[in-house]
């Protein structure tokens, strides 16, 4: 009878197809790594945002350009006559733009010279600005 049919299901165990465990468990695994990458992504953004990095290539011809301008942008305030040579090193912070504080050699009456400068760079509004340059230590 129809009673008699549905205990002897009841008492039957379910298994799933195993192509189904299999898509169980490499989708865990998946949500499981996007989460992972998320996190990586978040925590080094984080990083970035607000601290300083340093500038691995200070022959970047940005970063020359923002050199460039501290140097002249301090010589027009200061009527100093320093004259730019190179960018020494340098770091870069983002926020909202860029702040360089870079370490720029500088001709200052014929001897060679560091000196630190602070630039805030907005490029996508053409603002720029000398924040200090001070002899670097």
């Amino acid at each position: 009878s129809s009673l008699e049919e549905n205990k002897i299901n009841n008492n039957d165990t379910v298994t799933e197809p195993k192509e189904t465990k299999m898509m169980n468990n490499n989708s865990s695994k998946i949500i499981f790594l996007l989460l992972l990458s998320l996190v990586v992504v978040y925590a080094s953004a984080a990083a970035r945002v607000g601290g300083w990095s340093p500038i691995s290539d200070v022959k970047d011809p940005h970063v020359v350009e923002i050199g460039e301008f501290a140097v002249t942008e301090y010589d027009k305030q200061s009527k100093s006559g320093l004259k730019f040579e190179t960018v020494v090193s340098g770091e870069s912070q983002v926020v909202s733009g860029t702040n360089y504080r870079l370490i720029v050699a500088v001709n200052e009456g014929g001897a060679s010279k560091n000196y630190e400068a602070l630039v805030w760079d907005k490029p996508w509004l053409k603002f720029r600005i000398l924040n200090s340059f001070k002899p670097a230590n």
